[in-house]
């Protein structure tokens, strides 16, 4: 495949490079931009209009699954491949619950990663062999013993992230762009609506739905 076009995110600059120097091995492909969060990886996408997204799963601001989400909503049927440390079968599902047309392991060979890439940018779908995920078989969340809490919105996903990563209402207001009154706001309504009482209960329950990686 010639003249593929790809953008990479992760938070680790060693990665990028390392990642870049294997992707421009092939004839023709190039990285167009490099993201460091999720948040940047969703603003250079809808920028430079990759031909495929390689996203990390664990990245600060805004994890891979929600960047996926949020670039899915704006660029329907991006080619997007999701890279994860961890063999699982519930984290692929989830993937390709967000919208993503596949997973790959840090761990894989070059090999493995270049053919993942080719198969999602022409259309379809490549899991990494361990994850043991199926797309014939398909997945579905295991019912949980606790209660069964109320989905957020995209928004309040991304304010129990910062949250969690120990930001403070001032510096999520400034990075989400939004007034610090609508994020006290969203900050009350999420622990109503999950029945939450402190900070330490929305790590938990982040580290839980891997919004954000204990």
């Amino acid at each position: 495949m010639k003249n593929l076009r790809i953008l990479i995110a992760d938070d680790h600059a060693l990665v990028r490079h390392g990642l870049r120097s294997v992707l421009e091995t092939q004839p023709g492909w190039s990285v167009c931009g490099e993201a460091q969060d999720g948040r940047e990886a969703v603003k250079l996408g809808l920028k430079l209009r990759p031909d495929i997204f390689l996203l990390d799963v664990t990245m600060p601001e805004l994890n891979g699954l929600d960047a996926t989400r949020q670039i899915c909503r704006t660029l329907p049927g991006a080619p997007i491949l999701i890279l994860t440390m961890h063999e699982s079968e519930e984290l692929c599902g989830e993937a390709v619950q967000a919208g993503a047309s596949g997973c790959v392991l840090k761990s894989d060979s070059p090999r493995q990663l270049l053919a993942a890439v080719e198969a999602v940018a022409a259309g379809g779908k490549y899991f990494t062999r361990p994850t043991g995920y199926s797309t014939r078989s398909g997945w579905q969340r295991a019912p949980s013993d606790g209660p069964v809490l109320p989905r957020l919105s995209a928004r309040e996903r991304e304010i129990v992230q910062l949250l969690a990563e120990g930001h403070t209402s001032k510096e999520i207001a400034a990075r989400l762009g939004i007034a610090f009154k609508t994020v006290d706001a969203h900050r009350t309504n999420i622990m109503r609506r999950l029945n939450v009482h402190a900070v330490a209960d929305l790590v938990r329950y982040a580290v839980r739905e891997r919004i954000i990686q204990a």
